[in-house]
């Protein structure tokens, strides 16, 4: 198979409370942090503020090395890497479905946002109900690692 290469450039920044990754907490919180887009991205900002929520795309930039068997925090049985949502990755992409609280000019303010002050941000795209959420989703070996959380 030919490997090809990814060119990725920052839109913008995430401002948070979390200095350090441990600071984190697992898939976000009620926390309030901000995405300061790059001003030559702020008019694809247009209209946003129509949406509730927001997938964000940023870069892990702190995230060292991977492994393709993980220990979670929720299962002490090892799983594939690529069925977990652990940020040691082959690319460190970060993922989240934040919720938009305000937006003023070139910055978006969100909660649930599980990235630390200084994450670059890849992407942002629309939450859309009838397309994103998906009723009848399984969760794998999640489903049972969930319960037992309860």
């Amino acid at each position: 198979m030919k490997k090809i290469s990814v060119d990725l450039q920052p839109i913008g920044i995430v401002h948070a409370p979390y200095k350090k990754p441990h600071d984190t907490p697992f898939q976000g919180s009620d926390e309030v942090s901000t995405i300061e887009l790059y001003k030559e991205f702020s008019q694809g900002l247009e209209d946003i503020d129509g949406f509730s929520h927001l997938h964000i795309l940023y870069w892990l930039h702190q995230s060292k090395g991977y492994s393709l068997m993980v220990q979670t925090p929720w299962d002490v049985t090892p799983h594939g890497l690529f069925t977990t949502r652990s940020p040691h990755r082959p690319n460190p992409i970060g993922h989240a479905v934040a919720m938009l609280i305000g937006h003023k000019d070139n910055v978006l303010t969100v909660k649930g946002l599980d990235a630390i002050e200084g994450t670059p941000v890849i992407d942002i795209k629309p939450y859309v109900k009838k397309i994103d959420s998906k009723v009848d989703a399984k969760s794998g070996w999640l489903s049972n690692a969930m319960l037992r959380l309860k």
